[in-house]
């Protein structure tokens, strides 16, 4: 009955979805506003269908109702409660079932939102086109990746369980939820965006009408990839965070070109520039999350990240084809009324300054897609296996890294349209001093190595000349008498809050990556053994033995303190091991513990044999990350601007001139 209801609730919301895409069409053709106001509420139907939907799968799951084959093949009697909710994102059916949930949720706020401008050609057409991208996956949980298809035969009495990766950690729980967040919610500026090609109005109202859309989108983005680097780093127990796994690289893709869009989108708003290339931008963005999907969902790569073997990848790829071949036709078919009605000035201003930024995220995005898709394309032609690995990524990217930090720091400090080496001289003389003095501590310090000296400086030479701007418009609230929550909300300083976790990541980026020491310890039970400045005493062995887990750990006490515990489990009766590393955090470095090996019974006098890494600076990457997502949310909050009646400080000009 579950499953049932579930499909039917699924066919339901996809019969509502064309339905609302017929009465738009037909209203929009015949002037007919009652028929388009029908399709316009659909959204509101299809969300309460698809959570029907949700809630039937939630509850096979948490029940553990075996006759589903989805239940069965991804949770067991023994899963825990927390991992059975998650089960619904856990493999390739329930996963599209969300991207469905999060994408109806954003085509009904708005429809909700905008439901006072129905009769507004732009806001018709990519409510149309919105509606056109939930027909397509709609289809695909209805017939190829329809999560409520009944086991064959007798259900089994039990279910294989999650992937033992995918139930030893929290982060399961909200890692994947704001990467989908993320990555659904670039739907609707590009739906806008080929909105505005379609009827012609390619003016600058679709940029505000979703300003705030393409932020929540961005900072979700934005953490969903942070999360899923932490989540790496406390689950597989390599020590690393960010390997440049094609999965993690098809997350990334669409934040490189999401973060051009942010900035550039701002010359366009001030300036009426880069049109084209912020329609470009939105287009390449919106594909790449779709080349995402096929590339987690199609099986044609091999990732601890990648859902199993599929055969969604030809119909994910057809469609990843039509969107971009749909994009290059309406901007070459729209390019008489593209052209801009301004112009870059001066490299030295502040539009000058994001039209780099942009060539550099470009290039950027450019480096990760060749890198990724590269070895596909040799593996598809000749059957050759090639590897492209972190040197190849890294070489390329930590020189255009570097120049972004650099960027960083110039560009608040540039006014529009032209500037002056004086003013810029006035506005960067605290930052450079910032820079200088961290270099020299730096130096002093012992700090050697010519990358993480150039990443520290930078940092500080960028980091400060955020901090300068919102010191400038806390300031200005205050002279003009306003709340202090007044000068810190707005675009700008929430902007200036992204550049600074931007900063703090690659500090602690360029600490842990430049300083991380690493080695295997053997201990003796009550054996104290010193590795880089911290002390490890073993104090026994430990077993795991809970409904659903069955492992040994080892106490290992760190530095005289607390008692860690890596260990190695297996999940839901399976037999194949999985290790669990502990990690002792702190504002300065972590210690990270990975058992090697552990004893075949208990009890044992066998020594533990441990991976140590010592890294400094990781906490802060998750600190950075946290700083970023709050930035795009203050961002999305309106400020207020007004004029100062108060003389300028010497070195915050902009107070003089507004």
């Amino acid at each position: 009955m579950t499953a049932y209801i579930g499909h039917i609730s699924l066919i339901l919301a996809f019969a509502s979805a064309v339905i609302a895409v017929l009465a738009i069409v037909v209203g929009m053709i015949k002037n007919n506003p009652r028929l388009v106001r029908v399709g316009h509420l659909q959204p509101y139907l299809m969300l309460l269908l698809t959570l029907v939907a949700v809630g039937a799968m939630e509850q096979a799951l948490i029940s553990h109702n075996f006759s589903i084959a989805y239940v069965a093949d991804n949770n067991s009697k023994q899963t825990p409660l927390l991992y059975s909710i998650t089960g619904l994102w856990s493999a390739l059916q329930g996963s599209i079932l969300l991207w469905v949930l999060v994408l109806v949720a954003y085509i009904s706020i708005v429809s909700f939102l905008f439901r006072k401008k129905i009769s507004d050609s732009v806001i018709r057409v990519s409510l149309l086109i919105s509606l056109l991208v939930a027909i397509f996956f709609l289809a695909l949980v209805v017939w190829p990746a329809n999560p409520f298809v009944s086991v064959i035969g007798r259900p089994p009495l039990d279910g294989t369980g999650p992937n033992p990766l995918l139930q030893d950690n929290i982060l399961v729980a909200v890692h994947p939820v704001f990467l989908y967040i993320g990555f659904v919610g670039f739907t609707i500026p590009f739906a806008f965006a080929m909105a505005s090609l379609i009827t012609k109005r390619v003016g600058e109202g679709w940029l505000l009408e979703t300003r705030r859309f393409t932020l929540v989108a961005w900072g979700a983005l934005s953490l969903g990839i942070v999360l899923g680097a932490w989540w790496s780093y406390q689950t597989l127990g390599w020590g690393g965070f960010w390997g440049w796994d094609p999965v993690e690289n098809s997350a990334l893709l669409p934040w490189l070109t999401g973060t051009a869009y942010l900035h550039s989108a701002m010359a366009q708003d001030r300036r009426g520039l880069l049109r084209v290339w912020n329609l470009s931008l939105l287009i390449a963005t919106f594909s790449l999350t779709i080349l995402g999907t096929f590339l987690t969902r199609s099986g044609v790569i091999v990732s601890v990240h990648a859902f199993s073997d599929s055969n969604l990848g030809p119909v994910l790829l057809a469609f990843f084809a039509f969107v971009v071949g749909s994009g290059i036709f309406l901007i070459a078919w729209r390019g008489e009324v593209l052209s801009t009605p301004g112009s870059i000035d001066a490299p030295l201003s502040r539009e000058g300054a994001f039209l780099l930024n942009n060539l550099l995220f470009a290039a950027f995005a450019l480096v990760v897609l060749v890198g990724t898709l590269l070895p596909l394309f040799v593996q598809a032609l000749n059957g050759r296996s090639l590897s492209i690995g972190a040197p190849f990524f890294d070489a390329f990217t930590t020189p255009i890294g570097l120049t972004l930090l650099f960027l960083m720091a110039i560009a608040p400090a540039l006014p529009w349209r032209k500037s002056n080496m004086t003013t810029l001289r006035s506005r960067l003389l605290v930052p450079v001093w910032a820079s200088l003095a961290v270099l020299l501590v730096c130096v002093v310090a012992g700090v050697r190595g010519f990358t993480p000296l150039l990443t520290f400086t930078l940092g500080a030479f960028a980091g400060s000349s955020a901090l300068r701007q919102i010191i400038l418009a806390t300031v200005s609230a205050k002279r003009h008498k306003l709340p202090l929550y007044r000068g810190i909300l707005g675009r700008t300083n929430g902007g200036m809050l992204v550049h600074l976790g931007v900063v703090v990541i690659a500090v602690a980026l360029a600490g842990a990556t430049s300083f991380a020491h690493r080695t295997q310890l053997s201990i003796e039970k009550g054996q104290t053994v010193v590795f880089d400045q911290h002390s490890f005493t073993f104090l026994g062995w430990q077993k795991i033995l809970t409904p659903s887990e069955n492992g040994v750990q080892g106490l290992v006490r760190i530095d005289g303190g607390g008692v860690f515990k890596p260990g190695v489990a297996s999940f839901d009766g399976n037999q194949q091991g999985t290790g669990t590393p502990s990690i002792d955090s702190s504002v300065v470095d972590d210690v990270y513990l990975s058992l090697a090996s552990g004893p075949a019974s208990l009890p044992s006098n066998q020594p533990l044999v441990v991976e140590v890494y010592v890294q400094p600076l990781v906490m802060w990457m998750w600190v950075g990350g946290g700083m970023i997502f709050f930035g795009a949310i203050l961002s999305a909050i309106p400020g207020k601007r007004r004029k100062p009646t108060q003389p300028a400080s010497l070195y915050f000009p902009e107070l003089a001139s507004g």
